[in-house]
């Protein structure tokens, strides 16, 4: 039985080995993916266009503005003179953001009265619109914090009556520098080994049983549960290469620090590749030409990936398809990523994620394996 098994395995690596497509294929897109998405895929926002109008003329306007001007997350693209410039540089989409400051606003921030600051955001992008805001509330509580202590310098005096404070301390753990990579990049690892693995394996069966291969191999005493396990175990060692791979480029271009045990990266990715594996070849069982596989690729791996907590969060989701999300092997490998490489967390409490991924390898491998032995029959 194991030699048959080995023989199989043998067999698919040397047709791997000839074929110099495929060996493309498996380096040069996935490195490609990877560093492609790795600068793309971030939630900070950078540059945004943005008309100004100041209508008070002041020190303190001048001096609010000029903080967004020297700000990397915007772009001032146009001093406006009028209202109807500001509507109108947002309606033709020239600008996402306005900043309106009114008549009196140095007026009433000499008195120690709140000054008002109007807004305008595009809303189009409406994820883009409140990261904008953030960012500018936080630069406008900074403006009000400086000027309130100049304020009480100039009425009280340096040495006089101390001003009561509370000051927010923040200490992010695990990245102190709030770095968007260091939580894209490695949940790039899993989102690129289920499309690579599920691929390779749908499309791999589906050719040889277009071509009529797969027939002729059938005729030998090959029994099918060994024809199906010398089919992926190539794949599994395959995937386990490109998980080197991609972790060897997180690492040392994109310089995400691994901080974890390999060996509990290991593990998981051992039970991600079954999972994916099995995802694989059970579309290769309902498939019969390459064009239906890339057609049920399609309409299962976009949903694995939007269930799967790597972009949207899976508790802002309605409760049915956050039940949905425990059918979803990419959930749990993302939590086993993230964990090993940014806060090196052990099994004592990744377990519950192994358990589930093995669980589904389990129902998927068995349910493809029986849908399969009867598809040859």
């Amino acid at each position: 039985m194991f030699g048959r098994i080995i023989a199989i395995v043998i067999k698919e690596l040397i047709e791997l080995k000839r074929d110099k497509a495929a060996r493309f294929h498996l380096v040069v897109p996935i490195i490609a993916q990877m560093v492609l998405f790795g600068y793309a895929a971030t939630f900070e926002v950078y540059h945004v266009s943005t008309v100004v109008l100041d209508l008070d003329h002041s020190q303190e306007s001048r001096d609010l503005l000029s903080r967004y001007a020297f700000s990397r997350r915007f772009d001032i693209v146009k001093v406006a003179q009028t209202q109807q410039q500001v509507t109108d540089t947002i309606d033709h989409s020239n600008a996402a953001v306005a900043l309106v400051i009114h008549a009196g606003f140095a007026e009433l921030l000499r008195k120690g009265q709140s000054a008002p600051l109007q807004v305008v955001v595009d809303g189009t992008n409406s994820n883009t619109a409140l990261i904008a805001l953030g960012y500018v509330d936080t630069i406008a509580n900074e403006f009000a914090e400086d000027y309130a202590k100049q304020l009480a310098q100039s009425t009280l005096g340096v040495h006089g009556m101390r001003q009561v404070e509370v000051t927010l301390e923040q200490r992010p753990w695990f990245n102190e520098d709030l770095n968007g990579q260091w939580f894209f990049v490695p949940g790039l690892i899993g989102t690129l080994l289920l499309v690579v693995i599920v691929n390779l394996t749908a499309f791999a069966i589906v050719r040889e049983r277009e071509v009529g291969t797969l027939e002729q191999v059938m005729v030998s005493p090959i029994r099918p549960a060994e024809l199906i396990f010398g089919k992926t175990v190539p794949f599994f060692l395959v995937g386990l290469g490109e998980v080197a791979l991609v972790v060897a480029v997180a690492i040392f271009w994109f310089q995400v620090p691994f901080v974890g045990n390999p060996l509990v990266l290991l593990s998981g990715t051992a039970l991600y590749l079954l999972s994916t594996l099995a995802l694989g070849l059970l579309i290769s069982t309902v498939c019969a030409t390459q064009q239906q596989a890339f057609a049920t690729n399609f309409f299962v791996l976009t949903p694995f990936f939007i269930l799967s907590g790597f972009s949207f969060p899976i508790s802002s989701m309605p409760k049915i398809l956050q039940w949905m999300t425990y059918a979803n092997p990419l959930r749990y490998y993302l939590v086993v990523i993230r964990g090993t490489f940014l806060k090196g967390i052990g099994l004592n409490v990744l377990w519950p994620q192994l358990a589930a991924m093995a669980a589904i390898a389990a129902v998927l491998l068995t349910t493809s394996i029986l849908r399969f032995r009867k598809s040859l029959e």
